[in-house]
């Protein structure tokens, strides 16, 4: 099974000829490569998978997607997993 998470650009440079860009994962920052995305800006949420960012989604979208993993959390929790 493959998850993108959704994460918010907070800042956007150059890496080895490539367009990359801090994420806030809800205060973790990784580094995601824009290549895919190019238009992206900060402030933007992109869905994020393995390190690249594959989509741009809008705020309610990614707080939606956020509530549902968090509920998966919460769940697994409950049953022990």
């Amino acid at each position: 099974m493959c998850l993108g998470v959704p994460g918010k650009i907070v800042e956007i440079y150059e890496r080895g000829g490539l367009k990359m860009a801090k994420v806030d994962f809800g205060g973790i920052f990784r580094e995601a490569c824009l290549d895919y995305v190019p238009d992206a800006k900060v402030g933007e949420y992109c869905i994020i998978h393995v390190g690249f960012a594959i989509s741009v989604v809008s705020e309610s979208e990614a707080m939606e997607t956020l509530d549902l993993l968090k509920q998966i959390s919460n769940i697994e929790e409950e049953l022990g997993g």
